[in-house]
């Protein structure tokens, strides 16, 4: 499980930049952006997100209660 340290500071790599990029834990194995605009969902696989712009590509049109539980290994 991914501590609530970790969670306040991992943002959406995509959106960092130009906006807060917040992620939602979703089902203990997925964050999720909250930007509206992005909603990427990253993948966490053994404990560590897997934080790469590709990888939340891969699911952003995935409703979130929709994605897998444990995610995929590709």
């Amino acid at each position: 499980m991914v501590s609530e340290d970790l969670l306040e500071i991992l943002r959406c790599p995509n959106c960092v930049r130009e906006k807060e990029g917040n992620l939602k834990l979703v089902k203990d194995t997925w964050l999720v952006c909250q930007e509206p605009d992005c909603r990427r969902k990253y993948p966490i696989r053994d404990d560590i997100p897997v934080m790469l712009i590709d990888e939340g590509d891969k699911w952003v049109s995935v409703a979130d209660e929709d994605l897998p539980v444990p995610p995929p290994e590709d």
